[in-house]
């Protein structure tokens, strides 16, 4: 378990030290407040529009398709067996709807090309 838990610490130093930091919601705003030359209050109303319409949307099943950034879909996951972790005792995990994102193919290839050069 020590081994685990320092293999978490070394990697979180990396993404922090390599340049992978985390963008929080509000460093998003920031982005879009600058790029679309709107106040912060603005942007943060038009983000937090965008993603009540997409949460809504997934509510009702629907697909939210992004041409160009991906797709957002709701997934069902039949009931399964597991394991509990702390115990090691069998267990059945329920089944479930869960939120999914599949990024485009021209996002992938954006994000990849930039990384790769």
């Amino acid at each position: 378990m020590v081994a685990d838990a320092e293999g978490f610490r070394a990697r979180l130093y990396r993404q922090y030290t390599e340049g992978g930091a985390v963008m929080h919601k509000s460093d998003l705003v920031d982005a879009i407040a600058e790029k679309a030359g709107l106040t912060k209050k603005d942007a943060d109303r038009a983000l937090q529009a965008a993603l009540e319409s997409i949460e809504d949307a997934l509510c009702e099943e629907d697909k939210v398709s992004l041409m160009g950034f991906g797709t957002f879909e709701v997934r069902y996951r039949e009931e399964r067996p597991g394991r509990n972790p702390s115990t090691g005792k069998s267990m059945t995990i329920p089944a479930s709807y869960s939120p999914a994102f599949r990024a485009s193919k021209s996002l992938k290839d954006k994000v990849n090309d930039t990384l790769t050069s």
